[in-house]
């Protein structure tokens, strides 16, 4: 009854922030999405699961006909097209009787139901990805404090042993026979993820010149604890991921002397931190040649092509290892685990499913939008590397569209990294001065033409 009542919660809750405004919206969805994993372990129900979905869907329902909105065909048109194009096939797969109706169920949300982000990320404003900034690195702060609490006391008073937990309890690699810290998440890879798709968004709100004196110690500090959380979670992926956005960051933005310093001083500060700390040194084990390209053949040579040829029109939504509740495990039939994404996707939606991410996947990591002139344009090429590296990573790792909430996290940057930026507030008021010192020399009958069509371009930005 509780997990129901918390699924209600998500949704209202969710709905009606997304109501008020976008970027309220996605900050509820990703507060769920912090709160998922342990609410998921502690309250022991089949709709403990749902609690995300619950917040997600309310998300989807504010947002309403937007989805099917013309008027940013010019910017959203390819990105729409290839959104229906991937939703479509894994619903016509559905009804093929691969797997029991309920695994195929649960496949078909794990293949699709996060797709639509895409499409909400392009309407969302870049007031509100400011404001989406600040609440991501509250809740950094949040994560980071029960990571620290865990690393003291344990994780079991906060993840009971049950079937549930029990990818927390199989990550013991930690030097010293400790495990993986989870903080809030259903494992360390969700926490290190989750903290890894902040940066982006923390480090394009930073450097942003308007804002409040309070918000950039706030912003800094969030970005802090992601790169503790990403050492507490001693994941070796994520580890790597969040070195490229380092340098990126630090090489590669025109930051200020002053946030240069800054940002070297705290960068300094974690190395010091992890190397005289074995149990943040796991990313050492990268060094281990023998062990990454044993990783890498096992996942990407031999089982894929396994797969392959016996599997070529998929085992079945669910069948290819989709994170399914454990009151689905054994109803799997021929179940397929590997560590790679494309050999999941392979493995569920056969190789016309496979080709159709790879045609998603070669048009985004081509599109050069990430690179135009724009105010955030370091977040957003700081995102073109981030999923090009992710893409390429996928081939070792499993969970691209299905970790909570890493997934909503990252699609929400892709989705807003594709599509052409539309202009900032700052371009509206330029414009405006540009237009009163015409109008001074113009006289009335321009004064009323010129007002009118500003203010339509004033109603188009504020979707009024």
């Amino acid at each position: 009854m509780l997990a129901i009542l918390l699924c209600i919660i998500a949704f209202v809750a969710t709905y009606l922030s997304a109501r008020r405004t976008l970027a309220a919206g996605l900050l509820a969805v990703t507060a769920a999405g912090y709160l998922y994993g342990i609410l998921r372990a502690n309250i022991q129900s089949p709709a403990s699961h749902f609690i995300f979905d619950a917040s997600l869907t309310g998300l989807y329902l504010a947002f309403g006909a937007r989805f099917f909105d013309s008027a940013g065909d010019d910017k959203k048109g390819a990105l729409r097209l290839w959104t229906a194009i991937l939703i479509c096939w894994p619903c016509l797969l559905c009804f093929l009787p691969f797997q029991p109706l309920m695994v195929s169920l649960v496949g078909l949300r794990g293949n699709i139901f996060f797709l639509p982000i895409l499409l909400i990320s392009g309407s969302v404003r870049h007031a509100d990805w400011r404001r989406f900034a600040f609440g991501l690195a509250l809740l950094n702060i949040l994560a980071l404090g029960f990571g620290v609490a865990e690393y003291f006391r344990g994780i079991e008073p906060f993840f009971p042993r049950s079937a549930v937990t029990s990818i927390i309890y199989a990550s013991g690699d930690v030097a010293g026979g400790n495990y993986r810290i989870p903080s809030l998440f259903s494992s360390a890879h969700a926490y290190a993820g989750t903290m890894v798709a902040t940066i982006p968004f923390l480090f394009g709100a930073w450097i942003q010149p308007d804002r409040k004196r309070f918000q950039t110690p706030l912003l800094l500090a969030g970005m802090v604890a992601a790169l503790c959380g990403v050492l507490l979670a001693s994941t070796r992926t994520y580890f790597v991921i969040a070195l490229y956005f380092v340098t990126i960051a630090i090489f590669g933005s025109a930051l200020g002397a002053r946030k240069r310093k800054l940002l070297s001083v705290v960068i300094v500060a974690l190395c010091a931190l992890a190397l005289t700390n074995e149990r943040f040194q796991r990313f050492k084990s990268l060094s281990d040649s023998d062990m990454v390209v044993e990783r890498v053949a096992g996942s990407v040579n031999r089982s894929f092509f396994e797969i392959l040829f016996e599997y070529p029109m998929g085992n079945g939504l669910g069948g290819g290892g989709t994170s399914m509740p454990f009151f689905l495990q054994d109803r799997i039939q021929r179940p397929i685990n590997i560590e790679s994404e494309y050999a999941r996707i392979l493995a569920e939606q056969g190789i016309i499913g496979l080709g159709l991410w790879t045609g998603f996947i070669v048009w985004c990591v081509f599109r050069r939008t990430p690179f135009v002139p724009h105010p955030w344009r370091t977040s957003r090429r700081m995102i073109w590397y981030w999923y090009t590296l992710s893409f390429v990573m996928a081939a070792i790792g499993i969970g691209m569209l299905t970790a909570i909430p890493t997934t909503f996290l990252f699609l929400l940057a892709v989705g807003w990294a594709v599509v052409i930026p539309g202009p900032e507030p700052s371009d509206l008021f330029e414009t405006s001065a540009r237009r009163v010192r015409l109008i001074q020399s113009a006289g009335a009958a321009y004064v009323a033409e010129d007002a009118a069509s500003w203010l339509a371009e004033y109603y188009v930005w504020n979707d009024i």
